[in-house]
């Protein structure tokens, strides 16, 4: 099945029975020139793509993963869809070079990581050299966070909608600027590659998508699991009441008539360093 045929893919889905579960944000990518970009970007971190060890989170009927097994990469699907994941490997010709894992992605990164057949893959996961996938619309943003602060992947390019993707990239004083953007800048760079129009997946949903890339950078490598987490707990805090000034919701820890957007990475940094030392003493 050529899966960026829209006549294809639906022809499949009326012949099995399977229809799209909007819960779980299934929208398949169905443009060729798209999933190439998205690709290009996502492998373009790596030394060599042929070997690669690569994470794919909601393969679906394996558009990307295709793509990804022809440039030679080693491809780890979590597809929480039974009869997706059921039917991926063979599609594609049960290819040695891909593992699927039936999992929920969130208790797969928290640590469950157990397949279909109930094998407890405990903390033997491999090391990836990168991440591309066409993450759910539903749970995205918070499957891409989670992988953001465990720091483990190089390289993570993912299909997201462009209001998300607007968000993971935005600087400070930008109207977009949120939590998501304050975690993921905190140890990646964040770049949007390109946009992707909805008529370019089927279903085709109401908004359309961008492609972004997260790198991982070594700017805050001394920055102390402690401090960390005094990090995410402060900006989660502040960006809760982002219309309050931060002096108003840090009463005895901040002095600032400055809101939650309006901080660089590098000031919620000084912050948590001094507040983690204030706890310490």
């Amino acid at each position: 099945m050529n899966l960026t045929s829209p006549s294809q893919v639906k022809a499949w889905c009326i012949e099995n029975g399977f229809h799209p579960n909007k819960v779980l944000g299934q929208n398949f990518l169905i443009d060729r020139n798209a999933l190439v970009s998205i690709v290009d970007a996502g492998l373009a971190g790596c030394p060599d793509a042929n070997g690669a060890e690569v994470l794919e989170i909601g393969p679906g009927l394996g558009v990307l993963t295709e793509e990804l097994l022809n440039r030679g990469c080693t491809v780890t699907a979590i597809e929480k869809d039974p009869v997706l994941a059921a039917r991926l490997a063979e599609s594609l010709g049960n290819p040695p070079k891909l593992r699927v894992v039936e999992a929920d992605a969130l208790d797969w990164i928290a640590g469950t990581r157990i397949d279909s057949d109930c094998n407890d893959y405990g903390n033997a996961v491999p090391q990836f050299d990168a991440m591309v996938s066409n993450l759910p619309y539903q749970a995205g943003t918070r499957i891409l966070l989670e992988l953001v602060k465990r720091r483990e992947i190089p390289s993570m390019t993912v299909l997201v909608q462009t209001e998300v993707a607007e968000r993971l990239a935005a600087k400070e004083g930008s109207k977009t600027r949120g939590l998501a953007g304050v975690w993921a800048q905190l140890d990646y760079d964040v770049r949007i590659v390109r946009k992707v129009a909805a008529s370019c997946f089927w279903p085709r949903p109401e908004i359309g998508s961008s492609v972004v890339t997260l790198t991982r950078h070594d700017r805050n490598v001394g920055f102390s699991a402690k401090e960390r987490d005094v990090f995410h707990r402060l900006t989660k805090k502040a960006f809760e009441h982002r219309r309050k000034q931060l002096g108003s919701i840090f009463k005895d820890l901040i002095q600032s008539s400055a809101r939650a957007e309006e901080l660089a990475n590098e000031d919620w940094i000084n912050l948590s360093k001094g507040i983690a030392e204030n706890e310490d003493a």
